[in-house]
């Protein structure tokens, strides 16, 4: 794994203050080296989408809810995953919904992981664990 890595942003697509706090909490306590970016809804991510094209550092992974508010999180994701430059990102869908239709969908508009959000904290920090040690140390991502 490169140091550019180590330092690219995680990305935390929520807008649920309670589990945007859980999620910090959980990443915090990992000791986490990469820096966690949130977005409350799926307008501001787009927005950053536009400031990636002019240079701002790409996230190691974007970790999307798919029920936001302005723009849901499955529109988010349609346009990250048709976009040139940035279909490659690595987006893993983290919602509480276990609808089919929803899993379907995302999938198939190239997410790359489904994960249901744990209820209590212990799972959830497991959850934090498995994406860190997956998506931020493991997988090589595009620069």
């Amino acid at each position: 794994m490169n140091k550019n890595q180590r330092t690219r942003p995680i990305l935390l697509v929520e807008d649920n203050p309670v589990d945007v706090e859980l999620t910090l909490r959980a990443f915090a306590r990992r000791k986490m080296a990469n820096p966690v970016e949130v977005a409350r809804d799926g307008e501001e991510v787009l927005a950053m989408i536009d400031r990636w094209e002019t240079g701002d550092p790409l996230p190691v992974a974007i970790l999307l809810d798919l029920k936001l508010p302005r723009v849901d999180g499955l529109e988010v994701l349609r346009r990250i995953k048709t976009h040139e430059r940035f279909r490659s990102l690595p987006v893993v869908v983290l919602t509480t919904s276990t609808d089919d239709k929803d899993i379907e969908t995302a999938y198939h508009l190239g997410a790359n992981s489904y994960i249901v959000k744990p209820v209590n904290f212990e799972k959830f920090f497991e959850v934090a664990t498995q994406i860190e040690l997956y998506w931020c140390l493991l997988n090589e991502p595009p620069s």
